[in-house]
């Protein structure tokens, strides 16, 4: 399968095939994009919570995670070192990945506990979406990841 880069290659597939170019030159900076913006609003969503770790440890135990002692210190560090591992774009699929556990509890939060159901899980779904994209292609081409020789 050929990967992002490689995707605008293909002249013929293009109604407009001049837009080639611009396609090819554009796709590292959206996917670059897309990573920084994903992981500094997770790490500013994350930052109350590294402020005072143990604020949540009610929340993360109403939804069934025991010890909270232990959870809540745990989400805190997802969301915003997490998020800034991310929009660095080091160790960004394990980062991504935990990310994205968090998100799909907040899905499970709003739709079934809080009973909001799609309307009120649809901003959670698209973040799990976003951050499941980062784990399974990792960084990119403008990662710190991409600097080293071997990903995970």
């Amino acid at each position: 399968m050929a990967s992002l880069d490689q995707r605008y290659d293909d002249n013929q597939r293009l109604i407009v095939p001049a837009m080639s170019g611009v396609y090819a030159a554009l796709s590292p900076l959206s996917y670059a994009l897309m990573r920084v913006l994903a992981g500094g609003l997770l790490a500013i969503h994350g930052f109350p919570k590294i402020l005072d770790p143990m604020a949540r440890i009610g929340m993360v135990e109403g939804l069934g995670f025991y010890p909270g002692v232990f959870w809540a210190p745990l989400l805190a560090i997802t969301e915003f070192f997490g998020g800034i591992l991310i929009a660095l774009g080091l160790l960004t699929r394990p980062a991504a990945f935990a990310g994205m556990i968090v998100l799909l509890v907040t899905v499970y939060f709003h739709w079934i506990v809080q009973g909001e159901g799609l309307m009120g899980a649809e901003k959670s779904i698209l973040w799990a979406a976003i951050l499941f994209f980062f784990a399974v292609h990792g960084g990119g081409r403008w990662s710190v990841d991409a600097k080293f020789a071997k990903t995970l």
